[in-house]
């Protein structure tokens, strides 16, 4: 370990990212299929109600991702989070389907991301870089150490 407890933090999230890479993989791919990521998506255009079905796959992943953080998360992502869960269809919806359920997608977006970027750099770092990818630069933001 060094001295420097930025990066230190750095190298345990790393270390942990690694340490959970099975489960993060397997949650990816779950994401990625035709029946979550390309139906949820769907479902939005095509205003049908299984657009909230998006919803159990984000607050998945935010509790996997959340599993492996040394403190709280980004502040603005679980705003997002916050503003695109817990929701329940109702039939008035429809009347104006965009503010009701855009923010279901956005959140199932931005936590889609964060696992591919978690997943991403996890398999391609051997340790924390000095000169910072943007997606590693990113995680680094999602869990509060940049």
């Amino acid at each position: 370990m060094t001295s420097d407890p930025r990066l230190e933090r750095n190298v345990r999230l790393l270390a942990s990212i690694k340490r959970g890479l099975p489960r993060l993989r397997e949650l990816l791919d779950k994401t990625n299929t035709q029946w979550c990521y390309e139906d949820g998506i769907y479902r939005f255009y095509h205003q049908s109600f299984k657009v909230y079905g998006l919803q159990s796959y984000t607050i998945e992943i935010v509790n996997v991702l959340g599993a492996l953080a040394d403190g709280p998360l980004n502040d603005d992502f679980l705003a997002i989070i916050a503003d695109g869960t817990g929701k329940t269809f109702e039939h008035s919806h429809n009347d104006d389907w965009l503010r009701h359920t855009r923010p279901i997608v956005e959140a199932f977006f931005h936590a889609h991301y964060f696992l591919t970027m978690v997943v991403k750099y996890g398999m391609e770092l051997e340790e924390p870089p000095s000169l910072l990818p943007s997606g590693w630069a990113t995680v680094l933001s999602f869990y509060g150490q940049r």
